[in-house]
């Protein structure tokens, strides 16, 4: 959500998962480039391709993406030696670098939106794409969701706890109530202002929270009281 606004202000990057490792061909075919030659390569051009006018870039790293990137910047050896720490090899390959992060206090409500999404293939706002197949409630894949987003939480915030980083931090339930408060919030972390004239418009990534979702939280809740109460 917070991608969809900085973008849409011409002046905070065009923030996307450029370094998800299953998404760097598809960037790298949009700008040219071959992740898979020259990594190095790909991580600056990306940076220069994918900046706004004025030469700010941005990009969305979740924590198993912040954990392979790391990895093949250090393969590389092109931004600081194999034992370099990770915060130094981050400010080698993007200069200026500020940290914006997002978590969710709802854990269950984020299982089962991205337990959704994986089984419907629909993540964004987009009218003409139908679902791959209809989104149905399974508490096994909801279990695993739940324990894949807590991990993706320790792991940034072991980062900035070792590294020594305080990000500019806010929660996704304050994003989704005050969506144009939250996005001005983070320009004015990032030292941009919003240019006159430019309204800032509402989020394209979908919020899968509807009756569906109420269904599927009081169906799960009630099955997870149920398992406890035979464990006792």
């Amino acid at each position: 959500m917070l991608s969809d606004g900085l973008r849409a202000t011409g002046k905070a990057g065009k923030p996307k998962q450029y370094f998800c490792e299953k998404l760097e061909a598809r960037y790298g075919a949009q700008y040219q480039l071959d992740p898979a030659a020259d990594y190095a390569d790909y991580v600056r051009r990306v940076v220069l391709a994918a900046a706004t006018p004025n030469h700010v870039f941005g990009c969305k790293l979740m924590g198993w993406d912040l954990q392979s990137f790391l990895a093949r910047l250090r393969r590389t050896l092109a931004f600081g030696p194999p034992n370099a720490p990770d915060l130094l090899l981050l400010r080698a390959a993007l200069p200026g670098l500020k940290f914006i992060y997002i978590r969710r206090r709802d854990r269950l409500r984020q299982a089962i939106s991205k337990a959704r999404a994986l089984q419907s293939d629909i993540w964004r706002f987009d009218q003409s794409k139908q679902p791959l197949s209809p989104a149905e409630f399974d508490p096994k894949l909801i279990s695993h969701c739940i324990e894949d987003v807590t991990r993706e939480e320790e792991i940034l915030s072991e980062f900035f706890e070792q590294s020594r980083i305080k990000p500019f931090c806010f929660e996704y339930e304050d994003f989704c109530h005050d969506y144009q408060g939250c996005l001005e919030a983070a320009l004015k972390f990032l030292g941009l202002r919003v240019p006159r004239g430019i309204t800032l418009r509402g989020p394209l990534t979908i919020r899968q929270a509807d009756a569906t979702s109420e269904e599927w939280e009081t169906r799960y809740r009630a099955l997870a009281s149920v398992a406890l109460s035979s464990k006792m």
